[in-house]
């Protein structure tokens, strides 16, 4: 990482600090979205590409570019960090096999393996869990468990009506290449939903969890464990949306719908 301590500067921490305490303060700082897909601008992977968009300039990123980020943090904090890929599962129709288009981290440090994900923008774990099957971990009101499926591992949570699967994963680490063909396929086809749709997030510590997306309707959502509150918004409310719930100023909507960066009267950025 070129500059540790500005990335710690900006998830609010300092010194050495747990593998726990980067997972929950990078969850809780930095938000999900996929602002350059969605108006047609590439993924960089590059660790400088990462520490300039996401730390200098203060932005978010989508799974790739938010576990990378972590990789590179914990590897300069003495950890050893290993590549999985996961197919998603939530909101997959029954039987249908997606790619493996998210990305997901095995981390060795502080003499334990861990099942790290700061990147599932909809509901990513708060803090590392043991990696492996085992019992459920509750953070902040939100259950999850690992479970076996044949050679698949699969992160669950629950919700009212029981075990919802969020994604499975082979638990053999890939190459950096097999992550990047991933990245470009999700950043650039035109079927993926980073590139035809809009989806920013973020998650506090006491569980509250905020969306802004056009999936389904446009519409932000805040969820906590007991409760979730829709409310349909206007895509004219999206720039003042971006810039008070998710820290992301500077954007506005232009002629085909399309969140992008904002213009002075000289049409340069403002």
């Amino acid at each position: 990482m070129r500059d540790l301590g500005a990335y710690l500067e900006r998830i609010g921490l300092r010194g050495r600090p747990t593998v726990a305490g980067v997972h929950r303060a990078h969850l809780t700082s930095i938000p999900f979205e996929n602002l350059d897909p969605q108006r047609g601008v590439p993924v960089s992977l590059a660790p400088v590409d990462l520490e300039r968009k996401l730390v200098d300039e203060r932005r978010g990123g989508y799974c790739f570019e938010q576990n990378m980020l972590l990789k590179a943090a914990l590897e300069d904090l003495g950890a050893e960090v290993e590549l999985l890929l996961a197919r998603v599962r939530m909101g997959a129709p029954p039987g249908a096999v997606r790619p493996r288009s998210h990305l997901v981290l095995r981390v060795e440090a502080e003499g334990s393996s861990w099942h790290a994900d700061v990147g599932f923008g909809l509901g990513s774990l708060l803090e590392p869990i043991p990696f492996g099957p085992g019992a459920p971990h509750e953070q902040a009101g939100w259950r999850f468990r690992v479970v076996e499926e044949g050679p698949v591992l699969v992160l669950q949570t629950e919700r009212g009506d029981g075990w919802v699967d969020v994604y499975g994963f082979d638990p053999e680490p890939v190459p950096l290449v097999d992550v990047e063909t991933a990245n470009w396929h999700t950043a650039t086809h035109p079927r993926s939903p980073f590139v035809s749709g809009l989806v920013v997030a973020a998650q506090r510590g006491d569980g509250t969890r905020i969306s802004l997306s056009n999936w389904t309707e446009l519409a932000l959502t805040e969820q906590t464990p007991a409760e979730s509150i829709v409310t349909p918004i206007a895509p004219d409310d999206i720039p003042e949306l971006l810039a008070s719930r998710f820290d992301l100023s500077g954007w506005s909507v232009g002629a085909e719908g399309r969140v992008v960066p904002a213009m002075d009267g000289s049409g340069r950025p403002a």
